[in-house]
Protein backbone atom coordinates (compact mmCIF):
# COMPACT_ATOMS: atom_id res chain seq x y z
CA UNK A 1 0.00 0.00 0.00
CA UNK A 2 1.52 3.56 -1.30
CA UNK A 3 1.90 5.73 1.96
CA UNK A 4 1.74 9.53 0.27
CA UNK A 5 3.30 12.24 1.73
CA UNK A 6 1.82 15.66 1.86
CA UNK A 7 4.49 17.09 -0.80
CA UNK A 8 3.48 14.01 -3.16
CA UNK A 9 -0.67 15.03 -2.23
CA UNK A 10 -0.05 18.27 -3.58
CA UNK A 11 2.17 16.81 -6.44
CA UNK A 12 -1.20 14.97 -7.10
CA UNK A 13 -3.63 17.49 -6.98
CA UNK A 14 -1.89 19.54 -9.83
CA UNK A 15 -1.17 16.39 -11.83
CA UNK A 16 -5.27 16.12 -11.63
CA UNK A 17 -5.92 19.62 -13.05
CA UNK A 18 -8.12 19.87 -9.57
CA UNK A 19 -5.88 23.24 -8.34
CA UNK A 20 -8.05 25.99 -7.58
CA UNK A 21 -7.26 29.78 -6.69
CA UNK A 22 -6.35 29.31 -2.67
CA UNK A 23 -9.39 30.10 -0.37
CA UNK A 24 -8.93 33.27 1.01
CA UNK A 25 -8.51 33.36 4.75
CA UNK A 26 -9.99 36.31 5.02
CA UNK A 27 -13.01 37.36 2.77
CA UNK A 28 -14.84 41.11 2.71
CA UNK A 29 -11.67 42.12 5.60
CA UNK A 30 -14.26 40.56 8.45
CA UNK A 31 -14.59 36.84 7.85
CA UNK A 32 -12.81 34.12 6.49
CA UNK A 33 -14.43 31.45 4.21
CA UNK A 34 -14.73 27.76 5.25
CA UNK A 35 -15.21 25.33 2.75
CA UNK A 36 -16.42 21.83 2.83
CA UNK A 37 -16.08 19.07 -0.06
CA UNK A 38 -18.39 16.02 -0.05
CA UNK A 39 -19.94 13.13 -1.70
CA UNK A 40 -22.77 13.13 0.26
CA UNK A 41 -25.75 14.78 -1.02
CA UNK A 42 -27.48 17.87 0.65
CA UNK A 43 -29.84 15.86 2.38
CA UNK A 44 -27.18 13.08 3.40
CA UNK A 45 -27.55 13.49 7.55
CA UNK A 46 -23.74 14.53 7.69
CA UNK A 47 -24.47 17.04 5.16
CA UNK A 48 -27.34 18.70 7.23
CA UNK A 49 -25.48 18.30 10.40
CA UNK A 50 -22.98 20.18 9.46
CA UNK A 51 -25.33 23.06 7.13
CA UNK A 52 -27.22 23.19 10.73
CA UNK A 53 -25.00 22.77 13.57
CA UNK A 54 -21.34 23.62 12.13
CA UNK A 55 -22.35 26.32 10.17
CA UNK A 56 -24.26 28.13 12.46
CA UNK A 57 -21.98 28.18 15.27
CA UNK A 58 -18.79 29.75 13.31
CA UNK A 59 -21.32 32.34 11.28
CA UNK A 60 -19.69 35.18 13.65
CA UNK A 61 -16.92 34.57 12.20
CA UNK A 62 -16.19 32.68 9.06
CA UNK A 63 -19.43 31.80 6.07
CA UNK A 64 -19.59 28.58 5.51
CA UNK A 65 -20.07 27.05 1.67
CA UNK A 66 -20.94 23.72 0.66
CA UNK A 67 -20.23 21.67 -2.37
CA UNK A 68 -22.00 18.32 -2.73
CA UNK A 69 -22.38 15.08 -4.40
CA UNK A 70 -18.17 15.51 -5.33
CA UNK A 71 -18.78 19.02 -7.36
CA UNK A 72 -16.46 20.63 -5.66
CA UNK A 73 -13.92 17.69 -5.62
CA UNK A 74 -14.45 14.23 -6.64
CA UNK A 75 -14.65 11.54 -3.93
CA UNK A 76 -11.65 10.74 -2.43
CA UNK A 77 -9.30 14.06 -3.25
CA UNK A 78 -10.58 15.92 -1.02
CA UNK A 79 -7.83 15.58 1.48
CA UNK A 80 -5.13 16.07 -1.59
CA UNK A 81 -7.56 19.68 -1.95
CA UNK A 82 -7.27 20.44 1.80
CA UNK A 83 -3.27 19.82 1.81
CA UNK A 84 -2.57 21.83 -1.08
CA UNK A 85 -4.39 24.99 0.51
CA UNK A 86 -7.59 24.60 -1.91
CA UNK A 87 -10.07 23.18 0.54
CA UNK A 88 -10.85 23.81 4.14
CA UNK A 89 -13.00 20.72 5.25
CA UNK A 90 -14.23 17.32 4.25
CA UNK A 91 -16.12 14.58 5.96
CA UNK A 92 -13.04 11.61 5.37
CA UNK A 93 -13.29 8.27 5.77
CA UNK A 94 -10.91 6.26 7.51
CA UNK A 95 -10.15 4.30 3.95
CA UNK A 96 -9.00 7.68 2.84
CA UNK A 97 -6.77 8.54 4.94
CA UNK A 98 -5.19 4.66 4.66
CA UNK A 99 -4.06 5.78 1.26
CA UNK A 100 -1.76 8.31 2.97
CA UNK A 101 -0.98 6.59 6.29
CA UNK A 102 -1.48 2.30 6.27
CA UNK A 103 -2.05 2.08 9.85
CA UNK A 104 -5.32 4.11 9.61
CA UNK A 105 -7.14 0.60 8.21
CA UNK A 106 -7.54 -0.30 11.38
CA UNK A 107 -10.60 1.80 11.52
CA UNK A 108 -11.90 0.57 8.39
CA UNK A 109 -11.58 -3.13 9.11
CA UNK A 110 -14.73 -5.35 9.47
CA UNK A 111 -16.04 -5.71 12.81
CA UNK A 112 -13.59 -3.38 15.25
CA UNK A 113 -15.99 -0.84 16.11
CA UNK A 114 -18.78 -1.86 17.82
CA UNK A 115 -21.23 0.59 17.63
CA UNK A 116 -21.36 4.55 17.10
CA UNK A 117 -20.26 5.05 21.52
CA UNK A 118 -17.66 2.93 20.69
CA UNK A 119 -16.28 4.81 17.93
CA UNK A 120 -16.71 8.61 20.05
CA UNK A 121 -14.53 6.64 22.73
CA UNK A 122 -12.27 5.23 20.28
CA UNK A 123 -12.16 8.74 18.86
CA UNK A 124 -11.57 10.45 22.20
CA UNK A 125 -8.88 7.79 23.86
CA UNK A 126 -5.17 8.58 24.15
CA UNK A 127 -4.37 5.92 21.32
CA UNK A 128 -6.08 7.98 18.60
CA UNK A 129 -2.93 10.95 19.47
CA UNK A 130 -0.59 9.44 17.45
CA UNK A 131 -2.74 8.85 14.45
CA UNK A 132 -4.19 12.36 14.87
CA UNK A 133 -0.97 14.28 15.36
CA UNK A 134 0.31 12.14 11.90
CA UNK A 135 -1.82 13.12 9.93
CA UNK A 136 -1.70 16.84 11.16
CA UNK A 137 2.12 16.88 11.02
CA UNK A 138 2.65 15.16 7.20
CA UNK A 139 -0.96 16.19 5.54
CA UNK A 140 -1.80 19.39 7.04
CA UNK A 141 -5.13 17.70 8.05
CA UNK A 142 -6.59 18.26 11.43
CA UNK A 143 -9.27 15.80 12.37
CA UNK A 144 -11.89 17.30 14.82
CA UNK A 145 -14.39 14.89 15.28
CA UNK A 146 -15.72 11.57 14.24
CA UNK A 147 -19.37 10.85 12.53
CA UNK A 148 -21.15 8.07 12.43
CA UNK A 149 -22.25 6.78 9.01
CA UNK A 150 -23.73 3.83 10.18
CA UNK A 151 -23.94 -0.02 9.64
CA UNK A 152 -23.21 -1.10 6.44
CA UNK A 153 -24.49 -3.99 5.23
CA UNK A 154 -24.89 -5.96 1.89
CA UNK A 155 -27.49 -4.81 -1.04
CA UNK A 156 -28.07 -6.72 -4.03
CA UNK A 157 -30.26 -6.16 -7.41
CA UNK A 158 -30.83 -10.13 -7.55
CA UNK A 159 -33.82 -11.58 -5.65
CA UNK A 160 -33.24 -13.34 -2.70
CA UNK A 161 -34.79 -16.82 -4.68
CA UNK A 162 -31.78 -16.03 -7.03
CA UNK A 163 -29.50 -15.31 -4.51
CA UNK A 164 -30.01 -16.29 -0.69
CA UNK A 165 -26.80 -15.07 1.20
CA UNK A 166 -25.96 -16.45 4.45
CA UNK A 167 -22.58 -17.30 4.38
CA UNK A 168 -19.28 -15.71 2.69
CA UNK A 169 -19.13 -18.16 0.12
CA UNK A 170 -22.39 -17.13 -0.89
CA UNK A 171 -20.85 -13.95 -2.28
CA UNK A 172 -18.22 -16.05 -4.57
CA UNK A 173 -18.65 -14.10 -7.75
CA UNK A 174 -20.87 -11.81 -6.80
CA UNK A 175 -19.74 -7.84 -8.29
CA UNK A 176 -19.93 -6.16 -5.57
CA UNK A 177 -19.42 -1.78 -5.39
CA UNK A 178 -17.21 -0.63 -3.14
CA UNK A 179 -14.78 2.43 -3.09
CA UNK A 180 -11.36 2.17 -4.97
CA UNK A 181 -9.15 2.52 -2.17
CA UNK A 182 -7.03 -0.43 -0.73
CA UNK A 183 -9.33 -1.03 2.42
CA UNK A 184 -12.75 -0.57 0.82
CA UNK A 185 -11.32 -3.11 -2.14
CA UNK A 186 -9.53 -5.21 0.62
CA UNK A 187 -13.05 -5.65 2.92
CA UNK A 188 -15.14 -6.40 0.11
CA UNK A 189 -12.66 -9.51 -0.73
CA UNK A 190 -13.02 -10.33 2.99
CA UNK A 191 -16.61 -10.39 2.45
CA UNK A 192 -16.34 -13.20 -0.20
CA UNK A 193 -17.56 -10.80 -3.17
CA UNK A 194 -15.81 -9.24 -6.06
CA UNK A 195 -15.17 -6.02 -5.19
CA UNK A 196 -15.83 -3.45 -7.71
CA UNK A 197 -14.19 0.17 -7.31
CA UNK A 198 -16.52 2.60 -8.63
CA UNK A 199 -17.36 6.61 -7.66
CA UNK A 200 -20.23 6.91 -5.24
CA UNK A 201 -22.11 9.08 -7.85
CA UNK A 202 -22.48 6.33 -10.42
CA UNK A 203 -23.92 3.67 -7.94
CA UNK A 204 -27.11 4.25 -9.29
CA UNK A 205 -27.41 3.71 -12.45
CA UNK A 206 -24.73 0.94 -12.31
CA UNK A 207 -27.19 -1.07 -10.36
CA UNK A 208 -30.12 -0.65 -12.49
CA UNK A 209 -27.92 -1.31 -15.91
CA UNK A 210 -27.04 -4.17 -14.35
CA UNK A 211 -22.95 -3.30 -14.29
CA UNK A 212 -22.57 -4.28 -10.51
CA UNK A 213 -24.54 -6.57 -8.79
CA UNK A 214 -25.18 -4.80 -5.51
CA UNK A 215 -23.44 -2.23 -3.03
CA UNK A 216 -22.71 -1.66 0.86
CA UNK A 217 -24.25 0.85 2.53
CA UNK A 218 -26.32 2.03 6.20
CA UNK A 219 -29.89 1.99 5.62
CA UNK A 220 -30.39 5.58 5.48
CA UNK A 221 -28.06 5.87 2.50
CA UNK A 222 -30.04 3.46 1.20
CA UNK A 223 -33.24 5.52 1.22
CA UNK A 224 -31.43 9.21 0.79
CA UNK A 225 -30.14 7.78 -2.99
CA UNK A 226 -32.94 5.99 -3.18
CA UNK A 227 -30.90 2.71 -4.06
CA UNK A 228 -34.20 1.07 -2.85
CA UNK A 229 -35.45 1.05 -6.63
CA UNK A 230 -32.61 -0.59 -7.42
CA UNK A 231 -32.38 -3.42 -5.13
CA UNK A 232 -33.97 -6.43 -4.09
CA UNK A 233 -32.81 -7.54 -0.85
CA UNK A 234 -30.07 -6.45 2.04
CA UNK A 235 -28.62 -9.30 4.21
CA UNK A 236 -28.22 -6.93 7.52
CA UNK A 237 -24.58 -8.31 7.77
CA UNK A 238 -23.65 -5.23 9.53
CA UNK A 239 -19.80 -5.80 8.53
CA UNK A 240 -18.86 -2.06 9.10
CA UNK A 241 -19.80 -0.10 11.42
CA UNK A 242 -18.82 2.93 9.62
CA UNK A 243 -17.24 6.51 10.67
CA UNK A 244 -16.07 9.73 9.15
CA UNK A 245 -14.30 12.55 9.97
CA UNK A 246 -14.74 15.76 9.94
CA UNK A 247 -11.26 16.87 8.57
CA UNK A 248 -10.01 20.74 8.83
CA UNK A 249 -7.29 22.37 7.28
CA UNK A 250 -4.51 22.76 10.27
CA UNK A 251 -3.31 25.86 7.83
CA UNK A 252 -6.90 27.59 8.74
CA UNK A 253 -6.70 26.25 12.18
CA UNK A 254 -3.61 27.63 13.03
CA UNK A 255 -4.79 31.29 11.72
CA UNK A 256 -7.38 30.88 14.11
CA UNK A 257 -7.08 33.06 18.16
CA UNK A 258 -7.88 31.40 21.20
CA UNK A 259 -11.73 31.55 21.35
CA UNK A 260 -12.54 30.77 17.21
CA UNK A 261 -10.29 27.17 17.37
CA UNK A 262 -12.67 26.48 20.71
CA UNK A 263 -16.17 27.43 18.71
CA UNK A 264 -14.77 25.35 15.54
CA UNK A 265 -13.44 22.63 17.65
CA UNK A 266 -17.27 22.59 19.64
CA UNK A 267 -18.99 23.11 16.65
CA UNK A 268 -17.86 19.81 14.69
CA UNK A 269 -18.42 17.92 17.98
CA UNK A 270 -22.10 19.48 18.24
CA UNK A 271 -22.37 18.75 14.34
CA UNK A 272 -21.24 15.29 15.10
CA UNK A 273 -23.37 14.36 18.02
CA UNK A 274 -26.28 15.96 15.72
CA UNK A 275 -25.55 13.33 12.89
CA UNK A 276 -25.09 10.85 15.07
CA UNK A 277 -28.52 10.70 17.51
CA UNK A 278 -30.31 11.65 13.72
CA UNK A 279 -28.34 8.46 12.21
CA UNK A 280 -29.17 6.12 14.84
CA UNK A 281 -33.05 6.86 14.48
CA UNK A 282 -33.37 6.59 11.16
CA UNK A 283 -31.38 3.32 11.34
CA UNK A 284 -33.66 2.50 13.66
CA UNK A 285 -37.02 3.42 11.02
CA UNK A 286 -35.91 2.82 7.90
CA UNK A 287 -36.68 -1.17 7.75
CA UNK A 288 -40.33 -0.66 7.29
CA UNK A 289 -40.36 2.00 4.62
CA UNK A 290 -37.55 -0.25 2.82
CA UNK A 291 -39.61 -3.19 2.76
CA UNK A 292 -42.82 -1.42 1.57
CA UNK A 293 -41.20 -0.72 -1.45
CA UNK A 294 -40.36 -4.30 -2.44
CA UNK A 295 -37.47 -5.35 -1.02
CA UNK A 296 -36.67 -8.22 1.39
CA UNK A 297 -34.45 -7.70 4.52
CA UNK A 298 -33.05 -10.27 6.08
CA UNK A 299 -30.26 -11.47 8.92
CA UNK A 300 -27.37 -13.80 7.60
CA UNK A 301 -25.31 -16.03 9.76
CA UNK A 302 -23.28 -13.19 11.03
CA UNK A 303 -21.09 -15.37 12.95
CA UNK A 304 -19.90 -17.10 9.54
CA UNK A 305 -19.64 -13.43 8.26
CA UNK A 306 -17.25 -11.89 11.05
CA UNK A 307 -15.08 -15.03 11.53
CA UNK A 308 -14.39 -15.26 7.67
CA UNK A 309 -13.67 -11.53 7.62
CA UNK A 310 -11.44 -11.20 11.40
CA UNK A 311 -9.53 -14.06 9.47
CA UNK A 312 -8.60 -12.45 6.51
CA UNK A 313 -6.88 -9.65 8.08
CA UNK A 314 -4.78 -11.77 9.86
CA UNK A 315 -1.21 -12.02 8.86
CA UNK A 316 -2.42 -9.44 5.87
CA UNK A 317 -0.67 -6.33 4.68
CA UNK A 318 -3.49 -3.86 6.08
CA UNK A 319 -2.72 -5.43 9.62
CA UNK A 320 1.02 -5.83 9.20
CA UNK A 321 0.59 -1.64 9.00
CA UNK A 322 -1.29 -1.79 12.53
CA UNK A 323 0.75 -0.44 15.39
CA UNK A 324 1.26 -2.97 18.27
CA UNK A 325 -1.34 -3.24 21.03
CA UNK A 326 -3.69 -0.68 19.36
CA UNK A 327 -6.14 -3.27 18.44
CA UNK A 328 -6.39 -4.64 22.00
CA UNK A 329 -7.15 -1.11 23.27
CA UNK A 330 -9.89 -0.70 20.63
CA UNK A 331 -11.19 -3.81 22.10
CA UNK A 332 -11.07 -3.21 25.81
CA UNK A 333 -13.06 0.19 25.48
CA UNK A 334 -15.77 -2.29 23.56
CA UNK A 335 -18.83 -3.09 26.38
Amino acid sequence: MLKLTRRAAITSVAALGLAMSAIPAVADGHKMTFTLATSGSETDQRSVAMAEVFAPMVAGFADYQAGYNGTLFAQGTELEAIAGGNLTMSIASAQELAQFFPEFSIFATGYVHQDAAHQVRVFNDPLMDPFKQKVEDELGVKLLSVMYLGRRHVNLRQTREELDVQTPADLAGVNLRMPGTDAWQFLGAALGASPTPLAFSEVYTSLSSGAIDGQDNPLPTVVDQKFYEVTKQIALTSHLVDLNYIAFSAETWNSLDADQKITVQRAADAAAAYGRLKQLDKENNLADFIRSQGVEIYTPDLAAFRTHVQGQYVGSEAAASWPEGVLEKINALGN
